[in-house]
């Protein structure tokens, strides 16, 4: 669906717990995410940490977003 989008000439970000599943379908602003079970977030941290670690998160998929890529990109941590 990430190609799809893109495609239409609407930027996308796929934020995920699994690279290399998101190179293989092909997506091309790829942020990783926190864990599989807690793709956004880690209920071990106090409420204000996992607010912080949310909100890295979206900054960095915006900054993702905002940003010209030619090609698979992964926006590291």
């Amino acid at each position: 669906m990430v190609k799809e989008i893109e495609r239409a000439g609407i930027p996308v970000v796929h934020i995920c717990t699994v690279v290399p599943i998101s190179l293989t379908v092909g997506a091309n602003r790829i942020v990783p995410a926190v864990a599989i079970p807690h793709p956004l977030g880690n209920p071990a941290l106090s409420k204000e940490d996992e607010k912080a670690l949310r909100k890295q998160l979206v900054l960095k998929a915006l900054k993702a977003l905002e940003t010209e890529v030619h090609g698979q990109t992964v926006f590291d941590k």
